[in-house]
């Protein structure tokens, strides 16, 4: 399978601002973006990074194995125009998924589970009403992701009249925007992930308050 992963190249994940700094910001932006080319290459699937702005593969610190699979297409269009110029146009081409750059949690597995929903649409919907992950394959449907998109698809899907499946899992679910989503990278990231190593590297660590999981930066780096 196809898979488009969008990705915002110039001044990444803003609602981290309060955090981290924009330096900070694109280096932790492109160690999600290595994992999830990682995990899409190991599930069996071909990606390619849709960037706002011309990227290097190579300067995301890929194995070479990983690295010849991957391909880089440079679209400054708005997110849902710059996808659907990549969906299938007619029945007999190949179905295409979507995965978001930002879902460090994603594995092999949980790809390879909405990969072989290769009929009609699946879609793994984030924790507030997004749309983390589709995969499609007919030719009628346009993905739209303003406002709650996981409702709009499911609409846009029974309007062309093709089978909708929703992907229920954790980790395709969790998307890293806010600053309490860090936790979520360093309790659920494994030892080879980029995106907890820099984390950790920037000094952040978890903390428990008031019975919570949050993190907190234990050494300050130096910020701009």
């Amino acid at each position: 399978m196809h898979v488009v992963v969008p990705f915002a190249a110039t001044d990444p994940k803003t609602r981290l601002a309060s955090v981290l700094t924009s330096t900070e910001r694109s280096t932790f932006a492109r160690a999600m973006l290595a994992d999830v080319l990682t995990a899409i290459v190991e599930a069996g699937a071909e990606p390619t990074v849709v960037s706002t702005a011309p990227l290097d593969p190579a300067a995301l610190s890929l194995e070479s194995r990983l690295l010849d699979a991957v391909s880089v297409a440079v679209d400054d269009r708005p997110l849902t125009a710059a996808v659907n110029a990549r969906l299938p146009a007619d029945h007999d081409a190949e179905a295409t998924a979507v995965v978001m750059a930002d879902l460090a949690l994603a594995t092999p597995e949980t790809l390879e589970r909405l990969f072989s929903y290769d009929t009609g649409v699946a879609i793994a919907p984030g924790r507030s009403g997004g749309t983390n992950a589709i995969a499609v394959s007919h030719p009628d449907f346009r993905v739209d992701y303003h406002g709650a998109s996981y409702l709009d698809h499911c609409e846009i899907a029974r309007d062309v009249g093709t089978h909708l499946e929703t992907v229920d899992s954790f980790r395709l679910s969790t998307d890293i925007d806010e600053p309490e989503d860090l936790a979520e990278v360093l309790i659920h990231g494994t030892d080879t992930d980029r995106a907890p190593a820099c984390l950790r590297e920037f000094g952040f660590a978890l903390e428990t308050r008031d019975g919570r999981v949050g993190v907190a930066r234990l050494e300050e780096s130096t910020r701009e």
